[in-house]
């Protein structure tokens, strides 16, 4: 297909969507404004805000002990190794 088929076709698809999307466009924007608003959807909204507060705060702790149980294994394997190099190069002649 040439550059300029496309373009048309492209073009041409274009201008009759708009003409024709635009009423449903509406109809699915008022409903989806329409079940956004609704008690029960708010409602969850807010219950999923809380529990995403809990999830993170729960989430933020873990990785705070992790971190610090893995800053300590790598202090001592760093340790080790340098211990190790050191006592190489002082039993060399």
């Amino acid at each position: 297909m040439s550059k300029l088929t496309l373009a048309v076709a492209f073009g041409a698809g274009y201008v009759l969507g708009a003409r024709a999307g635009r009423g449903r466009y509406e109809q699915i924007r008022a409903k989806a404004q329409k079940v956004a608003e609704d008690p029960r959807v708010q409602s969850a909204a807010d219950s999923a805000k809380v529990k995403a507060g809990e999830v993170a705060a729960t989430v933020a702790d873990t990785a705070k002990v992790k971190a610090g149980e893995v800053a300590s294994t790598v202090a001592e394997t760093a340790k080790d190794k340098v211990g190790r190099h050191t006592s190489d190069q002082d039993s060399t002649p």
